[in-house]
């Protein structure tokens, strides 16, 4: 599948569009933090502990809908700094804007199950002080389905996507290797869902995102790489509705990585994630 064969099988539909209005705007920015003991790298023969702190921002605007978020990564001594005994600091960014039809426009472009349709464009960036030494930037492009649930969300988008890395091993500095790359494109097929619910009195959110990308070409090593999927995802507890702090302010909950194939690595250890972990979000 290519993106460009997606976008006029949409245009098609155009006779047949709901002329709803646009969706409301909105804004939502929380700091969280997640924790798990099971998490592991490429390489890495015992699973490695991870604090995570994380900043996370969504919000509309005139064209559509942006979402921003910064993850820094602590590690245990599994997982050490280059040169030292002590726990690696990876930082992570990432970037969506959606240009979204039913803001550009004022009328989502609905058809089916489909609400509206946007064209996201993103980043993504990182760097990690271990010794492999991860300087990703990655670029990416496609449409975005949003899908007509009864509340909350569900985006499915195509995107496609370029990936720079570095690679900091020795190895990777052999003749005909390389500590520097530049990917071939690949495609990412991602879902992200947002799905508030109750049980009774208690209030509850289903949260997460799965990736699905393809090979992109060799690594460093001129090693084909393999498919990689990665999913996480959440179910949390509205505490702060619950003790009194107001709705949407603390939520606690816990979460789970799946990830296969990591960093499209074929073979090795520490390449397949099974994670539990403990999730808390403050809401700004």
């Amino acid at each position: 599948m290519r993106i460009h064969d997606t976008l006029p099988a949409l245009a098609c539909l155009i006779p047949t569009l709901s002329l709803a209005a646009p969706p409301p705007a909105f804004s939502d920015t929380f700091v969280g933090y997640r924790y798990s003991s099971h998490f592991s790298d490429p390489g890495k023969h015992k699973d490695v502990a991870k604090h995570i702190a994380q900043f996370t921002h969504v919000s509309s605007y005139t064209l559509g809908q942006q979402f921003i978020n910064l993850d820094v990564f602590k590690s245990d001594h599994n997982d050490p700094r280059k040169d030292s005994s002590s726990g690696a600091t990876e930082v992570y960014l990432t970037y969506r804007n959606q240009l979204q039809h039913g803001r550009i426009f004022d009328a989502p472009l609905a058809f089916g199950p489909i609400k509206d349709v946007a064209m996201t464009l993103g980043f993504d960036w990182n760097t990690k002080d271990n010794a492999f030494q991860s300087r990703k930037r990655m670029l990416l492009a496609g449409p975005t389905l949003k899908l007509a649930v009864p509340v909350g969300f569900v985006d499915v988008s195509l995107f496609y996507a370029r990936e720079w890395n570095h690679c900091g091993l020795d190895v990777c500095d052999l003749p005909g290797n390389h500590s520097r790359l530049l990917f071939d494109p690949f495609y990412q097929l991602n879902v992200t869902w947002g799905v508030p619910f109750a049980l009774g009195p208690v209030p509850l959110k289903f949260q997460g995102f799965y990736s699905l990308n393809g090979k992109k070409g060799d690594d460093y090593r001129n090693n084909p790489t393999a498919d990689e999927q990665l999913m996480r995802t959440s179910l949390m507890l509205d505490v702060g509705q619950m003790s009194g702090l107001g709705k949407n302010v603390l939520w606690i909950g816990p979460g789970y990585e799946y990830w296969r194939n990591k960093f499209g690595n074929r073979r090795g250890d520490g390449i397949d994630v099974d994670a539990l972990s403990f999730n808390l979000e403050w809401h700004l």
